[in-house]
């Protein structure tokens, strides 16, 4: 994604910056909340982000006349399981059915979506809608799916009808080399096509070859296939859903880095298979290890977050295995995407905090900007600095009268955006924070 500096100069307009940082600040007490969500387009998705929610905070949203709100509620992220139960009640199916459905743009929620009783609750709901988005959901317990299996018509698995010769040759001879990798990859294609292919021109094809269960490691390091870090490959399907310890022992020890990736997506890893891929030399191994296990070793977890570039990389922050304790000491790295990490440590001291709000990197310092062991001197400075003003909003021990100044600064001066100001697919965006 790529944003203009039309676009980058209404976006960050210190008023409009701050409106943000107030939405997600979670000591705002419920009536300023209420007047903030006036602000609807500055502050509609800032407020579901807030990291703390307050059972007054969160009834200033549950009882808010807007639909679309409530909805957002339902599957924001850190809100307790406890309070989004009492969504149940809640007269929109839409809501009830967002509720069922659960956070599910994230990986690792930071709490269980829901009590139990309240999935058999979501289960027993008079709208169909809820009970398809309940059976849907990743979070929904198997006991409670099982209540719900006639809620669709189960599709019968299409048996596996092998290729007639004529078939497999038409396949491995087409013209296009999509067809011809999607040949490479079935079972019964016949070993003098499998030979044909593994020297076909095609890299893409090759790789698929490459990455069939018979070969031995000699025949697959036989074939010119290339797999660079940044490549995104397709896994091999026999490997994911492989149960077979020996089978997935082989590919995780593979030479081959197709099946090393794919090992990572296996559900039946050992803790042993885990620990070898944990220290794999390729990067993307380790991300996809990460983004497929909960008990993947801490230190790997930090420093695949550190290494990663990827749009992704902010989840592995809520990872269960990321470490909180222990990173101050990275108050000294050379790298300010290190630094910043201080702010989660709950055991870093004031003075820390205070110094690195001073960083060179200005994303260091809207790291610091926010943390609640800020004096309150510093913090003043940070709200005033257009560069951090956002993240200084968001300050829980920001006074009341800041908060004041905020909403009366956006009631009396929130110009449109300006002409020409856009947003663009397919460039990587500025950096901000996660």
């Amino acid at each position: 994604m790529y944003v203009n500096d039309a676009f980058l100069q209404h976006y960050n307009y210190p008023p409009r910056a701050r409106l943000r940082g107030l939405a997600r600040n979670p000591a705002v007490p419920g009536d300023v909340l209420l007047r903030l969500l006036e602000h609807k387009t500055e502050t509609k998705y800032a407020v579901l982000y807030r990291r703390e929610w307050s059972d007054e905070a969160f009834e200033v949203l549950a009882r808010h006349p807007d639909e679309e709100l409530r909805t957002g509620l339902a599957q924001a992220p850190h809100v307790t399981p406890e309070q989004r139960a009492r969504l149940l009640r809640d007269p929109s199916r839409k809501v009830r059915a967002g509720l069922a459905q659960g956070p599910e743009w994230l990986r690792w929620p930071p709490a269980p979506p829901l009590p139990l009783w309240a999935y058999e609750r979501l289960a027993r709901d008079e709208e169909r809608i809820v009970r398809v988005a309940l059976l849907d959901s990743r979070w929904t317990p198997p006991e409670i799916r099982a209540l719900l299996d006639g809620e669709v018509e189960p599709l019968p698995d299409a048996p596996h009808v092998p290729l007639t010769r004529a078939q497999a040759e038409a396949l491995a001879r087409d013209g296009s080399e999509w067809k011809r990798a999607g040949a490479a990859t079935d079972p019964d294609l016949p070993a003098d096509l499998v030979a044909d292919l593994a020297v076909d021109p095609s890299p893409r094809v090759r790789l698929a070859v490459s990455m069939r269960p018979e070969l031995s490691e000699e025949q697959r390091a036989a074939i010119d296939y290339k797999v660079a870090r940044e490549d995104r490959i397709t896994p091999a399907a026999w490997v994911v859903a492989t149960s077979d310890l020996g089978v997935l022992r082989r590919c995780v020890h593979s030479a081959h880095v197709g099946l090393r990736r794919s090992s990572a997506y296996n559900p039946h890893l050992t803790a042993e298979l885990i620990a070898v891929l944990a220290a794999d030399r390729d990067f993307a191994v380790r991300l996809l290890l990460c983004e497929n296990h909960d008990d993947v070793p801490a230190s790997t977890v930090l420093a695949t977050y550190l290494e990663a570039r990827v749009v992704t990389r902010s989840d592995l922050l809520r990872h269960p295995g990321f470490p909180h304790t222990g990173l101050a000491r990275l108050a000294t790295a050379p790298d300010g995407d290190a630094r910043k990490l201080v702010a989660l440590d709950p055991e870093a001291p004031a003075a820390l905090i205070e110094r690195l709000s001073h960083d060179r990197d200005p994303l260091v310092r809207n790291w610091m900007a926010d943390d609640r062991r800020l004096s309150a001197g510093r913090l003043l400075d940070l709200f005033g600095d257009p560069r951090t003003t956002e993240a200084a909003a968001a300050n829980p021990t920001l006074p009341r009268a800041l908060m004041e100044r905020v909403l009366a600064d956006a009631a009396a001066d929130m110009p449109p955006p300006p002409e020409g100001a856009a947003v663009t697919l397919g460039r990587t965006p500025p950096r901000a924070r996660g």
